[in-house]
């Protein structure tokens, strides 16, 4: 019984986390934007991206503010194929990158920061639809001295499957429930590596130097420990297409450079937290430490059977059952989608414990869209 109670005190820990953010992820007023006048520099990553590169910057040319005061820039990365002209032909300026020794998504980064000579560089992925307003969301920010900014996320195909439904209500956990908390409670909202963006003051006295398949991740910290908040704009969003079997590896991916950097930083992180007194740095070390839903339900669910098997007290299994239920109730109330589509939880929980099951392969994969499968 003392193990299993040692058992419960982490998954308690984490489910009480996401409560708080839970509690605090009240919708809020933006701030209002003045007349436009800071400049964007919109950089759009691709490998190998022909197929749907065009609409991603017609998406960005349309975006409701000044065209002067904007240029979409396309980094064709190592590529064997024709984005770079694909891109080019929907108006958006290129730059070829060929360096296959240093391949990733990160020093596509850092070579297009290099070149801007705007204001402040937004960062969109190469599979993204976008909300009109994002320019001037990011702008009102940084007109009142915000140095980075992070948009909210969806998925532009919700509505294809009951699978991609249930990527949508994720992305509302993950990067609604938790951003709108950690804003409101005036942390750092963290960086999803699609949708940031950056005053040029800030890459230049604080440039990148994250290369790994979480680099927004550790960007993210990085910027933490210089005591740099990443705002969340709520009201703009990014959307990308979800296709199944792209999205697995994808997150196969990411949640295994999470884990690595988790273990390498969370603790040190933690201390340089306790140590300082910040409240950022310690929420940037829970965040880090926060296992992901679909295994957290694993070990409430494990929890609650051992418990029963061994006439242990079910109440802290139940007691993290409800708080964890809350978190989940409130992206459902974000998310869109319907009562119906909760029914198939279990099978998504099961799909994405098995998504993630092998180890992540560690370079930069174009990961697959629905256009380039018809």
């Amino acid at each position: 019984m003392i193990l299993l109670a040692l058992a419960a005190a982490p998954v308690f820990a984490a489910c009480a986390y996401l409560f708080v953010l839970t509690v605090a992820s009240r919708r809020r007023d933006p701030p209002a934007a003045g007349e436009p006048s800071t400049r964007f520099d919109i950089i759009v990553p691709a490998h190998d991206e022909e197929a749907g590169i065009a609409r991603t910057v017609q998406s960005l040319l349309a975006v409701d503010y000044p065209a002067v005061l904007r240029r979409v820039i396309v980094v064709a990365d190592n590529c064997s194929d024709a984005t770079a002209v694909r891109a080019s032909q929907a108006g958006a300026t290129v730059l070829v990158r060929d360096d296959r020794s240093r391949r990733g998504k990160g020093y596509a980064l850092a070579f297009a920061f290099d070149r801007t000579s705007a204001d402040a560089a937004a960062v969109v992925d190469a599979d993204t639809i976008v909300s009109p307003n994002l320019l001037r969301a990011f702008a009102a920010r940084l007109e009142r001295g915000t140095l980075a900014v992070q948009a909210a996320s969806a998925v532009s195909n919700r509505d294809e499957s009951w699978r991609t439904r249930l990527m949508s209500l994720a992305f509302a956990l993950f990067n609604g429930v938790r951003s709108l908390g950690r804003e409101n409670l005036s942390l750092s909202c963290g960086l999803r590596g699609n949708g940031m963006c950056f005053s040029t003051a800030l890459l230049r006295a604080h440039p990148p130097r994250a290369f790994s398949l979480v680099e927004d991740l550790e960007y993210g910290i990085a910027l933490g420990r210089a005591g740099v908040r990443v705002e969340f704009a709520a009201e703009a969003f990014v959307a990308s297409e979800m296709v199944a079997k792209g999205s697995a590896a994808q997150r196969q991916r990411w949640e295994g450079g999470r884990a690595r950097l988790a273990r390498g930083l969370a603790l040190p992180l933690l201390r340089e937290a306790l140590k300082s007194r910040s409240t950022l740095l310690l929420d940037l070390a829970i965040d880090l430490l926060v296992p992901p839903l679909s295994k957290l339900a694993l070990c409430i669910a494990a929890g609650l059977l051992v418990s029963a098997a061994v006439s242990a007290p079910l109440w802290p299994w139940l007691l993290c059952a409800a708080l964890l239920a809350i978190h989940v109730a409130r992206g459902w109330q974000l998310s869109g989608v319907t009562l119906r589509d909760l029914a198939y939880v279990p099978a998504y929980v099961l799909w994405k414990l098995f998504a993630v099951r092998r180890a992540a392969p560690s370079e930069w994969r174009r990961t697959e869209r629905k256009a380039a499968l018809e």
